[in-house]
């Protein structure tokens, strides 16, 4: 996997880890330049929530614009041509199997944030794909867990394997579908209003600056089109499967949108049909919380969901394995000192599954069979 590197100047953020913002941030008119600006302080990793509102458009004086996801990845403009462009018409959510055969082995996914190639790669070793990335697994049933772009050089390509293993895997008894993450809902956000100023709550922000510091990818808004968004903007933000509640962002934040699994996932849909600047926003900044289930109190908050939305254990992306374990690796791992990820983190009191394996700082993809061993 080749990273660029040297794309422009390097932005400190208020996280453990840096990025750099790449060149074409520098061509986006004033808002790039300011965004390139060297200088501004790094500081301690904490809650990004908090620090959304600092995301302008119009920075002047004011402080530096932070990122609020963690990551020691270069974001280069990677022009990917030998990727097979596969366009799908949005249409509804493939059936369930109506066989009368028992379903069929559940699988997750963590994370992708647009590596293509290391996606497949941890498809084919789980026997759900073969060798030229077609489902192979029959009646297997696959989840994703939501952040399929950003930061990574395929987004797009990743989305369009998506929508094309659910059609196969339907065709073959089985099923592949996916969960809303917070990088589905900034993709939507920057393409919808772009620099429309938005009330963060703390301040004024726009969804363009916000996808630009977080690893947007020129080429994945290049190349986005209207049955993208219509995909992204029906995806369900949790669901239940064999006793798991499945979910991208580990927080409680979903208990604001409703009492069931149903109203939660109706809420946010009819959320997004409202073509409403400040109400996107407000999801964004939501599903953007993490760690609610890490510390003293995680037990207790997975419980509280539990109980809302049923399930014994909470799988979830969106919070790299390596932050959950207070590790820190090199920019690039390249040294052999970059997050040792090798599965699944259990934690909570067993109940709580992580899989974003920190794929974007050197990390692993993760794609586990549920219920795990452990």
């Amino acid at each position: 996997m080749t990273q660029g590197a040297g794309q422009g100047p390097v932005v400190r953020t208020d996280t453990v880890r840096d990025f750099r913002v790449p060149a074409y941030v520098h061509q986006a008119g004033r808002l790039g330049e300011e965004a390139g600006r060297p200088g501004a302080e790094p500081g301690r990793f904490g809650d990004e929530t908090a620090r959304l509102g600092q995301v302008t458009s119009r920075f002047g004086d004011e402080p530096e614009p932070e990122g609020y996801t963690p990551t020691q990845r270069d974001l280069p403009v990677i022009n990917r041509g030998d990727t097979v462009q596969v366009t799908v018409p949005a249409q509804d959510p493939a059936p369930e199997p109506t066989r009368g055969d028992a379903p069929g082995p559940l699988y997750v996914v963590g994370d992708v944030h647009g590596y293509l190639d290391e996606l497949l790669a941890a498809l084919r070793e789980q026997g759900l794909v073969d060798a030229e990335g077609t489902w192979c697994a029959g009646n297997a049933r696959l989840w994703f867990l939501g952040d399929f772009t950003d930061r990574g050089p395929d987004g797009i390509g990743v989305i369009d394997l998506v929508m094309r293993l659910s059609a196969e895997a339907a065709a073959a008894g089985g099923y592949c579908k996916a969960l809303m993450g917070n990088h589905e809902l900034l993709l939507i956000g920057a393409k919808r209003y772009g620099d429309t100023p938005v009330n963060s709550g703390a301040g004024t922000a726009t969804f363009q600056a916000a996808w630009l510091l977080n690893g947007g990818q020129k080429s994945d808004m290049d190349r986005l089109q209207d049955h993208h968004l219509q995909w992204m903007s029906r995806l369900d933000a949790i669901e239940l499967e064999d006793d798991h509640l499945l979910m991208h962002s580990d927080t409680t934040a979903y208990l604001d949108y409703g009492d069931s699994i149903t109203s939660v996932n109706d809420t946010i849909r009819e959320a997004l049909t409202r073509n409403d600047a400040d109400e996107c926003w407000d999801l964004f900044r939501k599903f953007t919380k993490r760690f609610a289930f890490r510390d003293q109190g995680g037990p207790e908050a997975v419980r509280e969901l539990l109980a809302a939305y049923g399930g014994s254990r909470v799988v979830h992306g969106h919070s790299p394995i390596p932050y959950l374990l207070g590790e820190v690796g090199s920019e690039d791992g390249e040294d052999g000192s970059g997050p040792q990820v090798e599965g699944p983190h259990v934690y909570a009191d067993g109940l709580a599954v992580a899989m974003d394996g920190g794929v974007t700082m050197a990390g692993k993809l993760l794609v586990r069979r549920l219920p795990l061993d452990n």
